[in-house]
């Protein structure tokens, strides 16, 4: 078989399980399940913030090494369109204000809880698209979501501290290099880096840790990476969307910041679930071929 051929036919599997997931996406009331997930992710949101920040102070009362508030806040919103994320800040920083930041309270309990809400809205949609069997029982799938919960903020927590970290050393490196400029370059490239590589790693973890079953890397990175490209498209397109276009307060008033979020969570839930449906629909015709 010549190069030409294959490449042909792996060209139109791809096509072939793209058009079947959009086909399986609508049977299966996609649209319905998203807005499910985007009802819960839009309530987990908050409390997954604020146990973030009480995880943040927790380390830095352990290891005396802080981080920003801001820094925090921005990687988890710093892939989000401007005019979405701009009254959501507004109201997390109210809440930050007058909230106790605390791990251990009966507060960061509840805020773990609802947090993982959020993420279990998610397995069933992951379980449902991969059509696996979750055997599991109720206790193991909530810790299961609890954990992602944690593994999340902690994720986040790294990143900021090496975002931290890093560019003390360059400062270091530099008193040997004097002639050359590395924090100028790096250091931005290195936040841009962060911000593009959380999505994806939480996507990743998403296919990897959520449906019923393990399934191999191999069959999980094409709809992670088709997630993530259009999750980018999508956050472009709803930003030119929003401030061009749309006239949410005028529909819906005060709560237009709300609903302009609430929307595209919906536009990334219904993403996040078509990546799923990729993945389940290319190992469906791979196993046929």
């Amino acid at each position: 078989m010549s190069a030409n051929m294959k490449t042909g036919i792996f060209s139109n599997i791809w096509i072939r399980s793209l058009w079947l997931a959009i086909n399986r996406f609508n049977s299966k009331n996609g649209w319905v399940m998203s807005s499910h997930i985007a009802m819960s992710m839009m309530l987990a949101l908050f409390p997954f913030v604020l146990f973030t920040v009480a995880l943040a102070g927790t380390v830095a009362s352990l290891f005396s090494q802080s981080v920003e508030l801001d820094h925090l806040v921005e990687l988890v919103f710093g892939a989000w369109p401007e005019p979405v994320s701009t009254p959501i800040l507004a109201e997390l920083d109210a809440v930050l204000e007058t909230s106790n930041t605390g791990l251990i309270t009966v507060g960061g309990i509840f805020a773990l809880y609802f947090a993982s809400n959020g993420v279990n809205a998610v397995r069933l949609a992951m379980v449902r698209a991969y059509h696996d069997q979750d055997l599991r029982p109720y206790w193991v799938s909530r810790l299961l979501c609890l954990g992602f919960v944690i593994l999340g903020g902690v994720g986040i927590l790294i990143a900021a501290l090496f975002e931290v970290i890093l560019p003390l050393y360059l400062h270091y490196i530099a008193d040997f290099f004097p002639n050359v400029e590395l924090s100028g370059y790096l250091t931005p490239g290195l936040h841009a880096l962060v911000l593009a590589l959380l999505p994806f790693a939480a996507v990743l973890f998403c296919h990897l840790l959520l449906p019923g079953q393990v399934h191999r890397l191999s069959h999980i990175l094409p709809g992670t990476v088709l997630t993530v490209a259009l999750w980018w498209g999508a956050g472009i397109g709803f930003a030119f969307y929003v401030g061009s276009i749309a006239q949410y307060s005028a529909t819906y008033a005060g709560l237009a910041g709300a609903m302009a979020a609430m929307i595209f969570l919906y536009v990334n839930a219904a993403i996040l679930i078509l990546g799923a449906e990729f993945n389940s629909a290319l190992i469906d015709l791979r196993s046929k071929s």
